[in-house]
């Protein structure tokens, strides 16, 4: 983010974080300081408890308003990834329970790790089996893969519905129909029906999302990548979706999240998801036409290589590219020192040099998978700040090469 000053730093992260809203941090302060309870426990039966637990209850309304769901299928959690792991543990113990012996999970190779690890953790542990459809290219989910996946039966598909490194948007419209054609039943409940959850967490508030219209189970978001602090999210689930909760304790959110509810967090989280969603398609006019100059700048520089294709459906904010022989922490240290501030993909996974798991999946090499730039942008990008990044690169790339071609010598 950008003041005009050639000291302020550009910050292309917003994918990984982005800052509070000015709106949900008066809000905040407000909630904390009013005296009025919002800080009290919603559970509680005195005055205080009650005004909590009917904030609470206003909050749960405003986000299920703002994400065209009932408030009964909003479940409030510390973030997306306990959401995810809520979504795919609950799941398999929920099969388990119901006689399964080893419970299927079914996901892309492309998914956040909060969902793969979740489900290879659930393999591991709870004695589920875990099943990776390919993707093309593109990162698309290749969904003639569906129905052999499914064969004998699942406790769970999840598929992102936009990734949160190279920005791609996935069919999930087409995706559970491809579920539903391949089981034979849209009816929860009956013999066959295999639940959809989606990590929506880098789509809320940038891409339309239909919920019921799409046919979706369960669906998980975060805070903090809407301009709420971060340590709030949800999950959204329909009644119908069965699960069994990880870990016992209050059972507070529908029987399933343990824990004092955080009221000044939910309240934030409806606000910030209010007001993004409100400013979604003026925002994402603004941001595709960022990105179309960045990738259009970066590209231009030899072996500098856009990762998504002309065409393929994508986040507008999310600018993702691949440099040839380059040392990808060099390049992100070059970027640094100027001012800089972008990823090389998943912020879970920041400081620790592998190739990207995602670029894996989609058939590039594993030079190719080391050496990415992810920018993404937000309401406080500038057009700007994309030509200081575009001004920087060219140095920052040379850098980068110049650090792999010595450490190559090093090693020969």
């Amino acid at each position: 983010m950008s003041s005009g000053t050639a000291a302020a730093r550009v910050y292309l992260d917003h994918a990984a974080t982005t800052p509070v809203r000015a709106e949900v941090a008066a809000q905040v302060a407000q909630d904390l300081a009013d005296g009025l309870g919002g800080w009290a426990n919603p559970a509680a039966q005195h005055a205080s408890g009650r005004r909590a637990g009917a904030l609470l209850a206003q909050a749960r309304s405003r986000l299920a308003a703002a994400l065209n769901v009932d408030p009964h299928e909003v479940i409030f959690t510390g973030g997306g990834t306990e959401a995810d792991a809520l979504a795919v543990a609950g799941r398999v113990l929920a099969a388990r329970a119901a006689g399964v012996e080893r419970p299927r999970v079914v996901t892309s190779p492309i998914e956040h790790p909060a969902v793969l690890d979740s489900a290879r953790t659930a393999a591991a542990q709870l004695g589920a089996e875990h099943v990776q459809l390919p993707v093309d290219g593109t990162g698309r989910l290749e969904a003639g893969a569906l129905e052999p996946a499914l064969a004998g039966g699942a406790c769970l598909v999840s598929v992102m519905a936009a990734n949160n490194e190279t920005g791609l948007v996935q069919d999930l419209a087409g995706i559970v129909a491809a579920v539903r054609a391949a089981t034979g039943t849209d009816r929860p409940g009956t013999d066959g029906y295999v639940p959809v959850h989606t990590d929506a967490v880098a789509a809320v508030g940038r891409i339309p999302l239909d919920f019921h219209g799409w046919g979706l189970d369960a669906l998980s978001l975060s805070g903090h990548k809407l301009g709420a602090p971060v340590g709030v999210g949800a999950l959204v689930a329909r009644r119908d979706f069965s699960l069994v909760a990880p870990t016992g304790g209050g059972r507070q959110e529908r029987g399933l999240r343990s824990g004092t509810q955080d009221v000044v967090g939910a309240r934030a989280l409806a606000l910030a998801v209010e007001l993004t969603v409100a400013e979604r398609a003026a925002e994402a006019t603004r941001l595709e036409a960022l990105r179309t100059r960045l990738l259009t700048g970066a590209t231009a520089l030899a072996g500098v290589h856009a990762t998504l294709p002309d065409g393929a459906a994508h986040l507008p904010g999310t600018a993702h590219l691949w440099v040839e022989d380059a040392d990808a922490e060099a390049l992100l240290m070059a970027l640094d020192m100027a001012g800089i501030d972008v990823s090389a993909g998943s912020a879970c996974h920041a400081g620790v040099s592998r190739p990207s798991h995602v670029l894996l999946a989609m058939g590039y090499g594993e030079e190719a998978a080391r050496a990415t730039l992810r920018c993404s942008m937000g309401r406080e990008t500038r057009a700007q700040d994309v030509e200081r990044l575009l001004a920087a690169l060219p140095d920052a790339v040379n850098t980068a090469r110049r650090t792999r071609q010595r450490r190559g010598a090093l090693r020969a």
